[in-house]
Parts: C-alpha cells; sequence; structure tokens
C-alpha cells in the first residue's frame, strides 16, 4: 500500500493516541489499530520519526526504565496543530474521493 503523504498523520496520531511511545510500539499501534494493512517496517518509521523531530512536531527522551534504554516519542505543540491541519486536508481528500469512486445507480455495489 503506497503511504507516501500519509505516514506523518499515521504517525502524529498514533502518538496522540498513546501519549508516548517507543518506536516499536508506534509500529505495533499502527498495525494493530489498522487491522493488518499497515504493518510497517522499522527502516520506515523511524526515519519518518527522526524527521518529524527535525520539524519540531516531535520530541524524544532517552527512556531507561526497562531492561534497555528506548528513545520514547511525543507530540508536541506543533505536532498536535500539525495533526489537526492533516486530519482536515485527509477528511476533505475522503470526501471527494468518495464522490468520485462511488458506485452508480447502475453499477450496483461490486
Amino acid at each position: 500500500m503506497e503511504l507516501r503523504g500519509h505516514l506523518d498523520l499515521m504517525l502524529l496520531s498514533s502518538l496522540r493516541q498513546l501519549g508516548s511511545a517507543h518506536g516499536y510500539a508506534i509500529i505495533v499501534a499502527l498495525r494493530d489499530g489498522s487491522d493488518g494493512v499497515f504493518d510497517l517496517p522499522e527502516g520506515t518509521v523511524y526515519p519518518a520519526l527522526h524527521r518529524l523531530e527535525r520539524a519540531g512536531l516531535v520530541n524524544s527522551d532517552w527512556d531507561t526504565s526497562g531492561a534497555r534504554r528506548r528513545r520514547v516519542y511525543r507530540l508536541t505543540t506543533d505536532g498536535t496543530a500539525a495533526l489537526a491541519a492533516k486530519q482536515r486536508e485527509w477528511h476533505a481528500f475522503a470526501h471527494g474521493m468518495r464522490a468520485l469512486i462511488a458506485p452508480t445507480a447502475s453499477e450496483g455495489l461490486a
């Protein structure tokens, strides 16, 4: 499935739901929340998280409370605002797509 243009929305949305999380927990949340449709590799998720961090939309800190130290990510205020804007864009896009691809009465439901 093509993710270009949607990965940031997916990651920001997951972080809003999780609060703060390490990368693997985000990967699991995306996979489980999409019924397995978005089973993303680490090589896709981690570079995107680093890019979002450079853009100021995500912050990270090291969590040393477990057996291994892990980087934990969370939304910034700018990340929350970017998420809201991306959600509005997605809803407008989805509305337009539904209007374009909805079957007509003569086609029926395939």
